[in-house]
């Protein structure tokens, strides 16, 4: 006997600056091995803290070999997760990352809901996502700033992170 599919969709009106972002840390070492087994537990909590503006934080799992681990995290708005990010503990995590990337490799690819996606890649020693598919450039100078990758030419609410 077939049974109907139970579809169902959702109503983001009350979400128009909906920010969806997708982090991953690749493993790319047994040093790195370590660094993601230290730091999991770091991002959780922090998620768990429930920061202003951070509507659902998911656990994803890209890969085993070479171990892959993320997340997906959904934000009211951009100024939020701006915000949030410039502050600690996440601050840290980043200024200790670019000093060492300690055998991993980061990437985020940001979605808005008003249009428009942003990325990065930091030490990503093998393509993924858009970087599989689009040409690619050095992120310096605007191409450092998510703001100004997301085509934003508002400046931020909040001071950058400093060394």
């Amino acid at each position: 006997m077939a049974v109907a599919v139970n579809r169902t969709t959702v109503d983001l009106s009350a979400y128009p600056d909906l920010v969806v972002i997708y982090l991953g840390l690749r493993v790319q070492s047994l040093r790195g091995l370590v660094s993601a087994f230290k730091l999991g537990p770091q991002i959780q909590a922090s998620a768990d803290a429930q920061p202003a503006g951070l509507l659902l934080h998911e656990q994803i799992f890209f890969s085993l070999f070479p171990l892959h681990l993320g997340m997906r995290q959904y934000w009211r708005d951009f100024d939020s997760l701006e915000k949030w990010v410039r502050t600690m503990p996440h601050q840290s995590w980043w200024i200790n990352f670019l000093k060492d990337p300690a055998g991993t490799g980061f990437w985020h690819e940001t979605y808005f809901m008003r249009g428009g996606m942003e990325s990065i890649y930091d030490n990503v020693n093998a393509p993924v996502g858009f970087l599989k598919f689009a040409p690619h450039k050095q992120a310096i100078g605007p191409s450092f700033s998510a703001r100004k990758r997301a085509g934003m030419a508002a400046e931020a609410p909040a001071a950058p992170a400093q060394e």
